[in-house]
């Protein structure tokens, strides 16, 4: 680990100031990804501006119904908050799914959106990697490339975004608070994660010093039908091969309305919009979620050692669907014993 000075931001200002008087400078909070990337002398940041605590922990409502989630609370803490777990149990759920009870205490919401990826060769600096090292290659494609994408994948990288959190947020797009140099903005979730394109450098659309304040979720949480399914290879702490989150509104046995949203098969959470349209207005039969599984995993691409992705999404997707509609509710995790 190279070298680092630190500081404790009191505030928000305080934090944007501070990480814009330093070259090379990072915020950290609970640095359950940070650190590891520090370690492996991936990231070299030269100054860390902790933001643990600056006051943006709190849960609380919004005026148009729905809740604001500080971007300083713990993964525990808003898993198990009460509201979260009444109104956004597929948040819940996805949440439970992710880590361990121990980096769940630590790791916060804001960054969880700013995990980087587990891709192998990201974290070997003996090996070339564009998103580490742009223009040096991507030695995932030709390579080891089991927990690399199938969607949305460029010549320049396959690697996926490994947060569970992130998975169920795609599908319950929220809206994203951030302050920065400039001034405040928000920014709609499926638009702060970026695709690698020749690009892959960079994971999210966050201007330079922005921080991240809150995730203001909508009124529609889709308590009622909802899966969450994540498959991978051991029961404990391991990062999904491929993850489903569904929302459903249902009018009987017809879908009114649908999300879905999957994790470990792109760059960023993958939610298909092409997809939500097909269900709308159809039965709630494995027909339906048939049909609309092959279209999710239509323009597919594996890359040797995880083209079993391609049939495990399909499955899953059809899976989950199912649990959904039946209003299921339940974690749906599964573990896969290897592959």
């Amino acid at each position: 680990m190279h070298p680092f000075t630190y500081s404790r931001a009191t505030d928000v200002a305080d934090a944007v100031r501070d990480k814009a008087g330093h070259v090379a400078s990072a915020y950290i909070g609970g640095g359950t990804n940070l650190i590891d990337l520090m370690k492996m002398n991936v990231e070299q940041p030269a100054h860390l501006v902790n933001v643990a605590k600056l006051p943006l922990s709190k849960i609380e409502d919004l005026p148009d119904g729905g809740l604001r989630l500080g971007a300083t609370a713990t993964n525990s803490d808003t898993a198990w908050n009460e509201d979260v777990k009444k109104r956004y149990p597929l948040l819940n759920q996805a949440i439970l799914a992710g880590a361990s009870p121990q980096l769940r205490n630590a790791a916060t919401n804001g960054g969880n959106l700013m995990q980087r990826t587990r891709c192998y060769y990201f974290y070997d600096v003996a090996t070339p990697c564009n998103k580490r090292e742009p223009g040096s290659g991507c030695s995932a494609i030709g390579g080891y490339n089991r927990v690399c994408g199938i969607l949305g994948t460029s010549e320049a990288c396959i690697a996926t975004h490994p947060s569970d959190m992130c998975v169920a947020l795609a599908a319950l797009a929220p809206t994203v608070r951030v302050s920065g140099p400039n001034g405040e903005r928000t920014i709609a979730f499926e638009d702060f994660h970026r695709l690698p394109g020749d690009q892959p450098e960079f994971d999210n659309t966050l201007a330079e010093g922005e921080l991240i304040t809150s995730l203001d979720l909508p009124e529609k949480g889709f308590a009622k039908n909802f899966a969450y399914l994540k498959l991978r290879d051991r029961h404990s702490y391991a990062f999904a091969l491929v993850s489903v989150a569904v929302g459903l509104e249902m009018d009987g046995d017809t879908i009114k309305e649908a999300r879905l949203a999957l994790g470990g098969v792109a760059h960023k959470p993958w939610r298909d919009q092409s997809a939500e349209d097909l269900l709308k207005g159809q039965p709630a039969t494995a027909e339906t979620f048939g049909r609309v599984a092959a279209h999710v995993v239509a323009n597919a691409v594996g890359q040797g050692s995880n083209d079993f992705k391609i049939e495990l999404a399909r499955r899953a997707i059809v899976r989950a669907l199912k649990q959904a509609a039946e209003g299921q509710q339940q974690a749906g995790d599964m573990y896969l014993g290897g592959q």
